[in-house]
C-alpha cells in the first residue's frame, strides 16, 4: 500500500514538510491560537503565514507558549516557519526591513521559508513596466538574507511560468518554491512542469477551491465519482491527494479540529489510483475556474 510522502526535499537539501496549515483570513486571537495549537497537537509541522495575512505576531506567539510547554516537547526546529513579503514591501531595503520584522513577529531568529508573495508592487496597474525592477530588488535581498541565514530557504509565490523564466536573468540563487493556486479546476499543467524541470518544489494552495469543492458551491460529479469507489477518503482527502500526487505539497485552511484532523489524516491515506486522478484530471478540459488572485496580466 503506498501512502503519499511526508516530506520534500528541497534543492538546497532541506527537508519540508509536505502538509501544512495555511493561515490566510485568519486575524482574530482567539481562532489563531485555538487553530494553531491543536494543529500542533494533531501533528503538524508546517505553519503558513505572511506580512499580509497580519497574523505572524500572533503564531508567533502560540509557537513561543509550545516552545516553552516541557509536555509539548518542541524545539524550533520541529516547526517549518513559512512567511512572505507583501505587495508593498518590494524593494531591496524594504525587503530586509520586512524578514526583520516578520523575525520579530514570529519569535524567531530564523525563517524557513521566505516567499515574496506576488510579482506586482501595490499602487502600481498589472501592466506597469516597474514591476520587474522591484522583483529582482526584492529578490537580491531575499539572496542576502538566505545567505546570512536569516531564511533558510528562499522563493516566490504566485508567479507565472514567464516571471520564474525572467528570473534566471538575474538572480543568482534559483527559487526554491513557487506557491500558487492548484485544484482540479486549476491544474496548471505548464506551470508544474516548469518547476519540476527546474527543481523548484510547488506548493498548492486553495487546494479545496476555497471550500468550495467541499460544500454544495461547486458539484464536481468527477469528484462524486471518486468518492463512490473510496469511501476510505473524503472529499477533501481526495483533493488533497491529488495535489500531493501531483507533486506539489499542500497546505489547506481549517478552522475546528476535526477539519484539522481529516486534512491531515491524508498522510495516512493510500494514494489515488491511475484511472481515479485520471477523472480528476479530466475535469479541466471542460471547466476551468480561480478561486484567488492570479498574475497573468503583472507585466
Amino acid at each position: 500500500m503506498s501512502l503519499p510522502h511526508a516530506s520534500i526535499v528541497l534543492y538546497n537539501g532541506r527537508s519540508m514538510p509536505s502538509v501544512g496549515l495555511g493561515t490566510w483570513q485568519q486575524r482574530d486571537p482567539e481562532t489563531v491560537q485555538r487553530v494553531v495549537a491543536q494543529a500542533i497537537d494533531i501533528g503538524y509541522r508546517l505553519i503558513d503565514t505572511a506580512c499580509a495575512y497580519r497574523n505572524e505576531s500572533l503564531i508567533g506567539n502560540v509557537l513561543a507558549q509550545k516552545f516553552n510547554d516541557p509536555h509539548a516537547n518542541l524545539s524550533r526546529g520541529d516547526i517549518w516557519i513559512t512567511s512572505k513579503l507583501a505587495p508593498k514591501q518590494q524593494g531591496y531595503e524594504r525587503a530586509i526591513s520586512a524578514v526583520n520584522e516578520s523575525l520579530r513577529n514570529l519569535q524567531t531568529d530564523y525563517i524557513d521559508l521566505y516567499l515574496i508573495h506576488w510579482p506586482g508592487v501595490s499602487g502600481k496597474v498589472p501592466e506597469h513596466p516597474g514591476h520587474r525592477a522591484y522583483r529582482e530588488s526584492s529578490w537580491k535581498a531575499l539572496e542576502e538574507l538566505y545567505r546570512s541565514g536569516k531564511v533558510r530557504a528562499i522563493g516566490v509565490s504566485n508567479y507565472t511560468k514567464r516571471h520564474l523564466q525572467e528570473m534566471c536573468e538575474y538572480a543568482e540563487i534559483l527559487p526554491m518554491v513557487n506557491q500558487c493556486e492548484l485544484h482540479p479546476l486549476l491544474p496548471q499543467p505548464e506551470l508544474l512542469e516548469y518547476c519540476r524541470d527546474n527543481n523548484i518544489l510547488f506548493t498548492a494552495y486553495a487546494s479545496l477551491g476555497e471550500g468550495a469543492l467541499v460544500g454544495d458551491q461547486q458539484i464536481l460529479p468527477e469528484l462524486q465519482a471518486v468518492s463512490t469507489v473510496r469511501p476510505d477518503l473524503t472529499s477533501a482527502q481526495i483533493l488533497l491527494l491529488w495535489g500531493l500526487q501531483h507533486g506539489a505539497a499542500v497546505i489547506p485552511k481549517a478552522s475546528t479540529a476535526t477539519r484539522l484532523q481529516e486534512n491531515f489524516k491524508v498522510l495516512e491515506k493510500p494514494l489515488l489510483s491511475g484511472s481515479e486522478l485520471n477523472l480528476l484530471d479530466c475535469i479541466s478540459a471542460t471547466r476551468q475556474q480561480h478561486f484567488c488572485w492570479h498574475a497573468d496580466s503583472v507585466s
